[in-house]
């Protein structure tokens, strides 16, 4: 049987450590209450996903837990940089015995319950799946396999992100699919963009 799992990256919620793009041009505490809708919005779509779900907290557990993650099991990320903490993740999972795992942030307000449905079932068949991010890089990443070089040497947060993983994955000659191209909200821009085209009111 496949057993599948889903692990969430997500930052504590600490003013002026969230969003910090956003926060440039709004400030840290509008930056936050973002970070709380973005939070929010995404456990909401994950909900209807019915694999085991791992919250990974970037420095601690909180004490006081929202009820919108009942069903979760808490981890705190490990490792030197986003590549690292992310291999430590699916290692820690496949080791546990999961046959499919996928990670997503909390940045993506354009991801759906469908495409994480259909992410899952992509690793049915598939060695990997892909969510590609406008920007370079990727919003989900799906393996039903270990390939720990797929998270060496990449220079986060730029726009290579993407290509050089794929890049890697090719050299393993692994067989990926792709989701849909989505945006994730990291700046001023994305966030308007994305409250205009969704008629979001935020106060």
């Amino acid at each position: 049987m496949n057993k599948a799992a889903l692990i969430i990256f997500q930052k504590n919620a600490v003013l002026g450590k969230v969003k910090t793009r956003l926060a440039a041009s709004v400030g840290d505490q509008e930056a936050l209450e973002v970070y709380h809708w973005l939070t929010t919005y995404t456990h909401e779509i994950v909900k209807e996903v019915s694999v085991d779900k791992f919250l990974f907290f970037s420095d601690y557990i909180p004490e006081h837990l929202d009820e919108n993650l009942k069903g979760y099991q808490f981890e705190v990320q490990s490792g030197g940089n986003l590549g690292e903490r992310m291999k430590n993740a699916f290692a820690h999972l496949f080791a546990r015995g999961y046959s499919s795992v996928a990670i997503i942030g909390t940045d993506c307000p354009y991801l759906t319950c469908k495409e994480l449905n259909k992410a899952f079932l992509n690793l049915s068949e598939a060695d990997m799946v892909v969510g590609p991010a406008k920007d370079g890089g990727y919003y989900l990443l799906g393996m039903s396999g270990f390939f720990p070089e797929v998270f060496n040497e990449i220079p986060w947060s730029t726009s290579k992100v993407l290509e050089i993983t794929l890049d890697y994955a090719d050299k393993l000659k692994l067989d990926y699919e792709f989701l849909k191209i989505l945006s994730d909200i990291d700046t001023l821009e994305d966030w308007e963009i994305f409250k205009t085209s969704n008629k979001i009111i935020h106060e």
